[in-house]
Formats: structure tokens, sequence, C-alpha cells
């Protein structure tokens, strides 16, 4: 779709939300260093600032977002496992038939190792960068902004609204949009967005040759599904039994409980290379998608 066709024919927000529906939402290149992705910057105290405006789909595809799943965590022999997920292109994974050998044993200290390794949702959208307080260099650039559950539930409020004084927003869209108002917060040792939320709709500029530079700017998200971006299950499978010692531990006599390992630490979504640091997730945090992610070993065991 040129952007001449885009102003023809604006974002259907109904189809927006039947695909996020139908997809249980409601998600490559490595991201080490790359400077097209954005990431909030949060001073001393922990909180952080910026305001966004969400991109529409670029020519070609059918949504203005991509999604993806990956594991992050430590194994028992202090490796990290850090890969995405190939289920996020409808493929058999290795951690994933772990998890599910784990989970089916009906044990529940291997139940605490399947959450610890769950699997983590992401999406990808191209996003202007209207205000960056913190790095006012990026102000004016089309980047990739990459979340969690938290904001695409905000977008689908938008785009859904529970009360009858409140219209749809597609934040997609460059004439009827919004500004999305990113506000990180520190709550208990922790990045908290639920201070985050949209302003009023607004066009993005009246000016066609503005929008259609934004427009041309976008950028590929399809790298992020495309499968030539996957290691394959067997890279996949080799890896993971380095990180977990060649230990399967389906049945509880390959799990003593007496000299159980400490637990791994649940990668957070910030966290893009194994070199960083990476904070453990809060039970608040764990539990915001606890329903999808025992649903998903639920279906697993049954297939099982």
């Amino acid at each position: 779709m040129s952007f001449a066709n885009l102003k023809r024919n604006k974002s259907n927000i109904s189809k927006l939300i039947q695909a996020a529906e139908s997809a249980g939402g409601g998600n490559e290149k490595k991201s080490y260093g790359d400077d097209r992705l954005w990431k909030p910057t949060v001073d001393k105290a922990g909180n952080g600032f910026a305001i966004l405006r969400f991109l529409p789909a670029a020519e070609g595809a059918e949504l203005p977002w991509v999604r993806y799943w990956d594991h992050g965590f430590k194994g028992p022999t202090g490796q990290w496992y850090i890969e995405k997920s190939l289920t996020s292109i409808g493929q058999q994974d290795p951690v994933s038939e772990h998890n599910s050998e784990l989970w089916n044993t009906g044990i529940e200290a291997n139940k605490d190792t399947v959450r610890r390794q769950k699997r983590r949702l992401h999406y990808v959208v191209n996003a202007l960068v209207v205000s960056d307080p913190a790095n006012p260099q990026n102000e004016g650039k089309v980047m990739l902004y990459q979340f969690g559950k938290k904001i695409f539930d905000k977008i689908m409020d938008v785009m859904q609204p529970q009360f009858q004084d409140e219209d749809p927003i597609n934040p997609f869209d460059f004439w009827a949009g919004a500004n999305f108002k990113l506000k990180i917060r520190q709550v208990e040792g922790y990045r908290n967005y639920d201070k985050s939320e949209f302003a009023s709709t607004t066009a993005l500029s009246q000016d066609d040759d503005e929008l259609e530079g934004y427009y041309n700017s976008m950028h590929d998200l399809t790298e992020f599904t495309d499968a030539k971006n996957y290691k394959t299950y067997d890279e996949l499978k080799t890896k993971l039994d380095r990180v977990l010692g060649n230990q399967t531990m389906t049945t509880a006599a390959a799990v003593s409980l007496d000299t159980a390992e400490p637990a791994p630490v649940m990668a957070s979504m910030e966290a893009t290379s194994p070199s960083e640091t990476i904070a453990p997730t809060t039970a608040a945090e764990m539990s915001e998608d606890n329903d999808d992610t025992m649903s998903y070993f639920a279906k697993l065991a049954a297939e099982g």
C-alpha cells in the first residue's frame, strides 16, 4: 500500500481488534546494539517519560505490529538461555517440549521451573519519537519499539473502550490517532507502566509530505517473524542441553527436592543481551499473563 492509498483507505480499527483477539492478545536480527530500536531511559529514581506515536502498517503488511515469544532463564550450569521461541513461527520448540514434560510430572518443583522458563511475549511496532527528554537526539526519528502485554493492553483499551462515553481510537492512524505518553515509575524495585496513557486524538501532522516521510522511514517488521532469523530446532536443543547440563529432570527420580538448585532468575523484557544485568520478575508481573501461560501449558499437557 502506498502512502496515497493509505490516506484513501485509513486503517480499519475493527480489523486490528479482530486480529488481536484471534491471536489471543486481546506480537530478526539481534537487537544487541541495534540503533533502530528505541528504549526508554530512566533516572536514578527509576522514573522515565517519553511521548511516542505508533505508526500504521507498512505496504504489504496486514497489521501495524508483529509479535513473537522468547525464553530467558539461567540453567543449573549457571549459563543463560536467551533465544527466540520457534513457536513464534508455528514450529516445535525444544524449551516448550521440555517445559511440557516437566509440567506433566505433576511435581510442584517442576512446575515452578516451568514458570521460570515460560515464554515471554513481545510486540514490535514502528513509532515516531515525539519527545524523549533523556535523549533528545531521538526526537523526530521513526524507530522500532518493543514492549510487552501491559502496553499492548493499553492499546486494546483505546481501540475497544469499556464505557459508553468513550469513542474507539485507532492509535496507529496518522490522522485520527493519538500520542502515547509512556510513564515509567519504580514500584517496589521494579519498572511499572500503569500511569502510561494515550493523549487526545489528533493528526500527527497536517502536512502530507511530512507524513509521507514518516511512512517511508518505517522499518520492516517481518524480520521478527521470518524463519531465516530463527535458529533451527537442533541448534536450540544443543544450546538447551548445554545450559541444563544435559539434565532433563522430567521425573521424580530426576529431581532431588533436598538438593534443589537455586531458582533461576527470570529475565526482564528490557534485557536484550546475555551480558546485561537481568532483573527478576515480580509476582505481579508474572501473574499478569498467568492465565495465558497456564492455558498454554495445559494445552501442551493435553497433547502429550
